[in-house]
């Protein structure tokens, strides 16, 4: 039953070709792409099918995703022609090819020349696709479409800078980031601030104001807060302060992709218009970690974790220190201005609320880390939550995250503007 559900619509042919699929293929590099829920299109399974290529292989999921989903969206955007063409626009005939066809070929061939060393199972997840859509001149046609946009994505993101050997030097001194324990890891993708755009100018476009001074009222404020309320061992943090901060500790390529295909989902969306939702997502993400990243490795600020066990250095007066101070959650192992998790949620719910047209949407979203759910009813709710979250785990400053989201919303807003836009 697993396998006649990757698509809620399957017709006698299809049915058959899946059970030839059922006695070839293994059933774990089967079971392992198919999503829980029948009513699964081909954009919400291929994401998942990108998530765990992606993840397994270890790489950064902003630039990778965003490679997958603008292909798919320019394949099947050719088809549908409601909104403007992204980065490649197919030189062949597109009416009545088949939407899903193209959108199962981009992204399986995106992935595949990004990862090819996992060609076995994405071959199964791709014959797993095809198999759904019955054999017609529009499937060859739809398949050709994704061939020929996956090559033009993958040629238009060559050397793009992802994974060059960047130099970082580790600093140290008041207000330096330094490495956080307890693995004492080395800053993460310093490259990422160095990556071309997909649809940003410039890397450093919206860069974030910067931190407050060590010296200032706001930096005891922000440090006092998070002492208190961030520690391993607060007394002042209640149990349900404590769940919210765990439960934003989830990886963020796999929180964000299964939230946003369940909503895509219980939506029940078209195949054309979760194609556009998720490249409108994914390449902002891409875009909001790039510029992220730059504010990053520009500001240099160091962690709470460092900050709180050496503030007995930072000559503000308000501020007193604790050799002993550990946060709730691990620190990641990169500079903490501005917030990972502010940017990368205000982009999110700023693409909500401008591809519904309101910011009272309700949703749902799981953690694996919890094992708990959290409903929202606007995308201003979600927001808060993750500036709290983020104080509660330990690992931020407000000022972080609030600049964060700033500079999240501003990216989104300007992608908004520019690009995915309604042909007239």
């Amino acid at each position: 039953m697993l396998i006649q559900n990757v698509y809620e619509k399957q017709n006698v042919s299809s049915r058959k070709k899946l059970s030839l699929l059922k006695k070839v293929l293994p059933l774990i590099i089967v079971s392992m792409f198919l999503s829980a829920s029948a009513r699964a299109d081909v954009v919400t399974y291929w994401n998942e099918v990108a998530t765990n290529s992606i993840v397994r292989a270890g790489k950064s999921p902003g630039i990778h995703f965003a490679m997958v989903h603008a292909a798919i969206y320019d394949a099947v955007n050719s088809i549908d022609r409601r909104y403007t063409v992204f980065a490649v626009k197919p030189s062949g005939k597109t009416r009545k090819a088949s939407q899903e066809a193209a959108a199962a070929s981009a992204a399986y061939n995106v992935l595949l020349a990004l990862f090819p060393e996992q060609k076995t199972t994405l071959d199964a997840a791709y014959g797993i696709s095809l198999a759904a859509i019955p054999d017609s001149e529009a499937k060859t046609r739809g398949i050709a479409i994704g061939e020929e946009v996956a090559a033009g994505i993958m040629e238009l993101r060559a050397n793009d800078g992802r994974n060059n050997v960047v130099q970082y030097s580790v600093g140290s001194g008041p207000g330096v980031y330094q490495l956080t324990p307890p693995a004492f890891s080395p800053p993460a993708t310093p490259w990422l601030a160095q990556v071309k755009p997909f649809a940003l100018l410039e890397p450093s476009q919206f860069r974030a104001e910067g931190p407050p001074a060590l010296t200032s009222e706001q930096y005891a404020a922000d440090f006092n807060e998070v002492k208190r309320l961030g520690s391993a061992n607060s007394t002042e943090r209640t149990a349900e302060q404590t769940e919210t901060g765990r439960f934003h500790t989830e990886s963020p390529p796999t929180f964000w992709s299964r939230n946003l295909r369940q909503l895509a989902i219980e939506r029940e969306l078209s195949v054309a218009d979760n194609a556009r939702l998720f490249a409108i997502f994914m390449v902002t993400y891409a875009d909001v970690q790039i510029a992220g990243w730059d504010s990053k490795y520009h500001y240099n600020f160091w962690r709470p974790v460092t900050a709180i066990r050496a503030a007995d250095t930072d000559d503000n007066p308000a501020t007193e220190a604790d050799a002993n101070w550990t946060p709730l959650a691990v620190t990641p192992p990169h500079p903490e201005y501005p917030a990972a998790h502010g940017f990368g949620t205000a982009a999110f719910a700023e693409i909500l609320r401008q591809f519904f047209g309101t910011k009272n949407i309700t949703m749902t979203f799981t953690s694996t880390v919890t094992g708990t759910a959290r409903t929202y009813t606007s995308t201003d709710d979600l927001i808060k939550d993750v500036i709290e979250a983020r104080i509660y785990g330990g690992m931020h400053f407000r000022t972080s995250i609030v600049d964060g989201t700033v500079l999240g919303k501003k990216v989104a807003k300007w992608i908004a503007k520019h690009h995915f836009r309604p042909v007239d």
